[in-house]
């Protein structure tokens, strides 16, 4: 088979396309680079520098199917230039349903998220949670959730969106490289590789086992392993919808602690005020892709998440 990927040069996408091409599928990603790296295009990878809203150029009826990662993700960023993600995240994923209608590619897997839900009246948190994101980075993609319902129930598209919280962990080589960083895992890395002074815990008040906030966290590989079952999983005319997470959470001080015994070193870390919006625990409850997508992540210790992360940044650490 034949697929194009979006985003394909950055953190998740890239690890997708090196498990379709395991798979002994054929793979163009096309990226812009704004975010993505030329590096973290796979070995065996077509690749076309171009935006995805002019994906019609490239886009045409020998591709089975679109894995669309193409999308700004900086919560903060969005809140401030919310013109940004509307424009790439919304307009620009219209102009890729269009292309692909017009190509006659009729199988989508779009990387949505579980911002769509804001903060959630109760944990695990599943899809038929109420849908009230609380930033614009959440609001975009769960507008094109709504246009991929619509395009499938109108021209018969099979579509699929996987909603998930955080991405940890890395596969070979191809692993977290944000700029700027906001997660949490590669931050505490930093500290321990010595780049950055201490650690911000933001609040330890709160109603949880050791007053830190609760995460949902999933390894890049399991997610990556989610998709290609996905397009399997896509029927014509259907837009499923599947949250993916590892059925636990684990507070900042538990990743903080894990990184600390992984590394070998000490993670000082300071206490700052909570973030406003930051609800006590998200946590995905993945029963529908357990069920229609036969998915079961099998890399789910916090501890394996993070050697994963920390192998990865070392590598960088070599390169730079």
């Amino acid at each position: 088979m034949k697929y194009l990927v979006t985003g394909g040069a950055g953190y998740v996408g890239s690890v997708v396309a090196q498990h379709l091409l395991e798979a002994g599928h054929e793979v163009t990603v096309l990226d812009n680079l704004s975010t993505g790296f030329r590096t973290g295009v796979p070995a065996g990878a077509a690749f076309i520098e171009g935006d995805i809203r002019d994906a019609a150029k490239w886009l045409d009826a020998s591709y089975h199917g679109v894995l669309h990662f193409a999308a700004f993700s900086q919560v903060g960023e969005s809140v401030v230039k919310p013109e940004k993600y509307w424009d790439n995240n919304v307009a620009g994923t219209l102009a890729l349903l269009g292309a692909m209608r017009e190509a006659g590619v009729r199988t989508l897997v779009f990387s949505s998220t579980a911002a769509t839900y804001g903060e959630p009246e109760q944990v695990p948190i599943t899809e038929s949670a109420p849908t009230r994101p609380t930033n614009p980075y959440g609001a975009s993609k769960l507008a094109v959730d709504h246009m991929i319902t619509s395009e499938a129930n109108a021209h018969g598209l099979a579509a699929v969106s996987l909603r998930y919280f955080n991405v940890a962990g890395a596969y070979g080589a191809y692993g977290e490289r944000h700029d700027p960083e906001s997660h949490l895992i590669p931050l505490v890395l930093q500290v321990a590789q010595g780049r950055r002074d201490a650690i911000s815990v933001y609040g330890d008040d709160y109603p949880t086992p050791d007053g830190t906030c609760v995460r949902d966290y999933i390894h890049v590989a399991d997610l990556a392993d989610a998709h290609l079952l996905a397009l399997t999983a896509a029927r014509p005319g259907e837009h499923l919808i599947c949250n993916l997470g590892n059925g636990n959470g684990f507070s900042v001080r538990e990743v903080i602690e894990t990184v600390r015994e992984v590394t070998g070193h000490p993670i000082p870390e300071v206490v700052a005020p909570r973030r406003g919006g930051d609800p006590a625990v998200l946590v995905a409850a993945a029963d529908t892709a357990r069920e229609k997508l036969g998915w079961n992540p099998t890399r789910a210790e916090l501890a394996g998440i993070v050697a994963d992360a920390w192998e990865f940044a070392q590598q960088l650490s070599k390169e730079d």
